[in-house]
């Protein structure tokens, strides 16, 4: 098969994944005719789906099970002052090898980009926990109250809350010494972890204040009507003016209700952009992140012995290894031409968002980018599926760049994206110098030409983790 064709075939079987019982009606004959071709289609849209450390694993996988597959370059090992030399190589055998070719720059340049890739791989912050027990064991205690507050710590959600009730964790141990410990982790930052909940965390960190304004302990039994922007009402109740009630509130919202949030959690993982976007005057290059695939060729013993007028039990094993090696490697070549395309064309859509930023992401649907490169829409999905492409504004999954519009004034429901309205939201939030409720954020997007109700904003606001205004 030409190489040109893959994409049409990989469109095919993508369909024909769908309908697999009809072709089992088929005459024996080709329905094992049909299988072989199917099952390489297959492999090859399974190797569509994978993001790029995923792929490396499945490279090695390959090469195992493969004798006629070989690594002949391993480019995430070489040494930057040995790039310009092994461009030229590469450049003039990349199309009989897993080489994608996109990139033939030489030099400092090459240098350069591999260092990019390297440095915009999302690496793993510290967490919660780590952060406790750095400050925890520089703490002047004993080593009994230490070990407790480690115990305490370790027991810690994402939330800086207890997983397991402390009665339970701590049953053997001195209550006066649970008690230090305690009081000591909840001291350490962030202040007001160690706790069963947002309202006792809140109270910690309020009993931590070394100013404290007199009221605020009972205000936070009235949060809600705080939240609601009813001062006057919350004045009543407290028994306090106006502006001591103000000054309440915004004492509050300094505080953080989730304190541990700030922390990566144990689900952070290692991101590595499968293609990167650089902005150059008004253009756009798009690099194919190569560095981190090896380059793969036949191995030439495989390529001798398939020739030669050994015994035909030999010569068929080679050359079955050498069809599938070929086909491995075609694939591969396929997906990263396939991935280049659809991120192209995501640039062309969404230029606004590559030149002005996050919020001015635009109504895109995979079915756009399909009819526009005239593949089938469950390509496009693949393609993106799990890929991260680093821009200037940061690193994204190419599934963000799909989003759905919202009305908006004139719109007829195609102005406004989803994910442009939310980083609006977003941009409000975190550059607001007061706390903005639901509302009044959804007055303030009114004024901009998109109308949206308080309930969607405070949905969207939820799906960005942004708190409530009194939680800000």
């Amino acid at each position: 098969m030409e190489k040109n064709d893959l994409s049409s075939e990989l469109d095919k079987a993508a369909e024909w994944n769908d309908s697999f019982s009809m072709q089992m009606q088929r005459p024996a004959i080709n329905l094992v005719q049909g299988l072989t071709m199917n099952a390489q289609l297959l492999q090859s849209i399974k190797l569509m789906e994978l993001p790029i450390v995923d792929l490396r694993e499945r490279i090695e996988e390959e090469i195992e099970k493969n004798p006629a597959l070989e690594i002949t370059e391993d480019r995430s090992t070489v040494s930057i002052d040995d790039t310009a030399k092994h461009r030229k190589e590469e450049f003039d055998y990349f199309e009989a090898t897993s080489d994608s070719g996109f990139v033939s720059r030489g030099g400092e340049e090459a240098a350069d980009e591999q260092h990019r890739f390297i440095e915009g791989s999302l690496s793993r912050s510290e967490t919660l926990q780590e952060h406790l027990l750095w400050q925890l064991r520089l703490a002047p205690v004993d080593a009994e109250i230490r070990r407790i507050g480690e115990r305490i710590v370790q027991n810690l959600n994402e939330d800086g809350f207890h997983k397991e009730p402390l009665d339970l964790l701590l049953k053997t141990e001195n209550p006066k010494k649970i008690s230090r410990a305690l009081k000591l982790v909840q001291s350490l930052d962030p202040q007001g972890c160690a706790v069963c909940n947002y309202q006792e965390s809140l109270r910690v960190q309020i009993g931590l204040l070394p100013d404290q304004p007199e009221g605020i302990i009972e205000a936070l039994d009235h949060l809600e009507i705080l939240e609601r922007g009813k001062i006057a009402e919350a004045a009543k109740i407290l028994n306090r003016t106006e502006d001591e009630v103000k000054n309440i509130f915004e004492r509050i919202k300094d505080l953080s209700p989730f304190p541990g949030r700030g922390f990566s959690s144990a689900d952070t993982r290692y991101v590595v952009p499968d293609v990167r976007v650089i902005k150059k005057d008004e253009e756009f290059d798009i690099i194919i992140n190569e560095e981190e695939i090896p380059v793969l060729g036949i191995n030439p013993f495989f390529m001798k012995i398939s020739g030669t007028k050994d015994s035909r039990e030999t010569r068929d094993f080679a050359r079955e290894n050498i069809r599938e090696a070929r086909w491995f490697i075609q694939s591969i070549n396929d997906r990263n031409h396939t991935l280049l395309k659809v991120t192209r064309a995501i640039v062309v859509f969404q230029r606004d968002f590559f030149v002005n930023g996050p919020r001015h992401i635009a109504p895109l649907t995979q079915r756009d980018i399909a009819r526009e490169l005239g593949l089938n829409e469950s390509t496009i999905s693949r393609t993106a599926n799990g890929k991260y492409v680093e821009t200037e504004w940061g690193i994204f999954e190419l599934r963000h760049f799909f989003t759905n519009s919202i009305s908006g004034v004139g719109s007829g429901g195609s102005k406004h994206s989803k994910a442009g309205v939310m980083e609006l939201i977003r941009e409000m939030v975190q550059g607001e110098g007061k706390g903005f409720s639901d509302q009044e954020l959804a007055d303030l997007l009114a004024r901009r030409g998109i109308p949206l109700a308080r309930r969607t904003v405070a949905k969207y606001r939820k799906e960005l983790d942004l708190g409530s205004s009194y939680t800000r």
